[in-house]
């Protein structure tokens, strides 16, 4: 080998240098082999620039940064190692199999191959993957975050030991954006201890810790009315807020001289949400029971409303009214109880024995009556509901199983028969020109269109028509089938005035007028004596 000295570095010349292939076997046997290789590696022009820059960065104190910011570190990373071998005199590869092969193990730690682009594509890329799972629930965004701390900040000022529960209001519905008749509520779930105050931490801690700021409005409701050992709501978890409403809203101030109709005003609304609301009808409301209905939107408009019987859904004083006088009505000896003597007055006996067999059967619904034979006022209010508005789901599927008399799902022309033949009777004893059953079979047909067989319907076909509730009336409720064939164009034009009321909208209103007018002509004739007891047939 040739060796030439220029200055004080001593080099070899690439192209006088012949090495054969070592095996890494031959290597580790001799190790003078690899020091000799490796001295002759650091012998190159290239090698000896490369030392004498490093040691140049070394003495101006860029040690530490030498790789990363000094002109040799660019070098690297554009350019290769110097290699031992001159360029196109490296050995070929062995014609065998490379895997496990020394040879290509040798080559991938070489130092030629520290600046290949094949490097940086083996590396595994690391992606992030954001968050996707809060137990909490996603939590808030941190400028929504802010201002709300800001707003408690402002509302806590001067309030060192809390807000006590009369101070509490205007934190529930105006920062909250709650109801405000949920505010005892929401005092009394942070108020865990009962101490009569809430401080600013234990709000942030309850309503921000606790992720109530990111829930939406039916999850935060759900979340305050639940008691923390149920995934559902009862009954009894509603009270609460009720009796905040009957003492707090301008509309219910009256009956605040008579608590045992405020006790019965929270029931019947109750009762009404469960009737419409838990579908299942198993008496626990579930979250995607309570996003599913109109609850939240009639809670935050009787927030609103002065006059309470706006609300007509679930709310409505004039509705409570009309459902607890048609139950005293019935229950002659007050014992708050109706057994089947008692239903089948109802409505001037519009209803048949049959279906009337049917309801206190328990299959439409399972009383929650402890009293055999007997239905409470629970009971009836789902009742009163069915049967006044079968243009609601619950209503229809409330008569289907009890037309059902199999439960197989199906209304054959043998049920509905056994049903009609009571009817076909009464139209006989009243003088009423009977309407054969083939007749009525082929008229409930065309009103709802069954899918699949014509003798059959099933209860996807009864919820898929407008006019299923009037062939419930055809089989069991004599009035009103006389009505609907009748066309009374009053009521027609009345409906299409306003069709945002539903058909129970419209009988209570129809009710409520009746009966304010009977109690005002008694009242008038208590108070006026014998005198008057002509002159009030006038006005009827």
């Amino acid at each position: 080998m040739d060796v030439k000295e220029t200055g004080e570095l001593v080099s070899l010349d690439p192209e006088m240098l012949q090495l054969q292939e070592v095996s890494s076997f031959a290597l580790k046997s001799n190790p003078g082999v690899a020091e000799e290789l490796f001295s002759q590696w650091l012998s190159l022009p290239d090698t000896c620039r490369l030392v004498k820059s490093l040691i140049d960065d070394a003495k101006a104190g860029a040690l530490s940064c030498a790789l990363e910011n000094s002109p040799t570190a660019n070098a690297l990373a554009g350019n290769s190692v110097p290699s031992l071998f001159p360029a196109g005199t490296t050995p070929p590869l062995s014609p065998r199999s490379s895997a496990g092969s020394p040879r290509t193990m040798k080559q991938r730690t070489s130092p030629s191959s520290l600046s290949s682009p094949l490097k940086v594509v083996s590396e595994p890329v690391r992606e992030i993957i954001p968050q996707f799972y809060f137990k909490n629930g996603r939590p808030p965004p941190d400028d929504m975050k802010e201002h709300f701390l800001f707003q408690i900040d402002n509302r806590f000022v001067g309030h060192v030991d809390g807000l006590q529960l009369h101070e509490f209001k205007s934190i529930t519905k105006e920062i909250c954006k709650l109801p405000s008749f949920f505010s005892a509520a929401l005092f009394r779930k942070i108020d865990v201890n009962y101490a009569g105050a809430v401080t600013r931490e234990q709000f942030i801690d309850y309503w921000v810790r606790g992720n109530m700021l990111a829930m939406d409005l039916a999850t935060q409701i759900y979340t305050i009315l639940k008691q923390p050992y149920r995934t559902y709501l009862v009954q009894d978890d509603f009270k609460p807020v009720l009796r905040e409403l009957l003492s707090t809203h301008p509309g219910l101030e009256f009956l605040q001289s008579t608590p045992e109709f405020q006790e019965r005003y929270a029931e019947t609304v109750i009762h009404r949400i469960f009737y419409y609301m838990n579908r299942s009808g198993n008496g626990r409301l579930t979250l995607r029971e309570l996003k599913r209905g109109n609850l939240i939107d009639a809670m935050l408009h009787v927030d609103e409303e002065e006059d309470i019987n706006k609300v007509l859904r679930y709310f409505s004083y004039e509705h409570f009214y009309v459902i607890y006088c048609k139950f005293w009505e019935l229950d002659t000896d007050h014992d708050f109880f109706i057994d089947r003597e008692n239903l089948i007055k109802y409505g001037n006996h519009s209803l048949t024995y049959r279906i009337v067999d049917r309801i206190f059967s328990q299959v439409p619904r399972k009383f929650t009556s402890k009293v055999e034979g007997k239905m409470n006022y629970e009971d009836f209010v789902y009742f009163i509901l069915a049967e006044e508005d079968k243009s609601s789901e619950p209503s229809l599927e409330y008569w289907f199983r009890c037309i059902d008399l199999d439960g197989n799902g199906v209304l054959t022309p043998n049920e509905m028969l056994f049903f009609y033949e009571e009817q076909l009777h009464r139209m006989e004893c009243m003088a009423q020109e009977p309407v054969l059953f083939e007749d009525i079979l082929c008229q409930i047909v065309d009103m709802i269109g069954p899918e699949q067989n014509e003798g059959f319907i099933t209860l996807r076909d009864v919820k898929g028509s407008k006019l299923s509730g009037n062939v419930f009336n055809i089989l069991f409720n004599l009035n009103k089938f006389i009505a609907f064939e009748t066309r009374d164009p009053f009521l027609i034009r009345q409906e299409r005035e306003d069709p945002s009321m539903t058909e129970w909208d419209r009988f209570a209103h129809r009710e409520y007028i009746r009966l304010s007018m009977e109690e005002d002509g008694e009242d008038m004739s208590n108070a006026s004596g014998d005198v008057w007891e002509e002159s009030l047939e006038a006005p009827f």
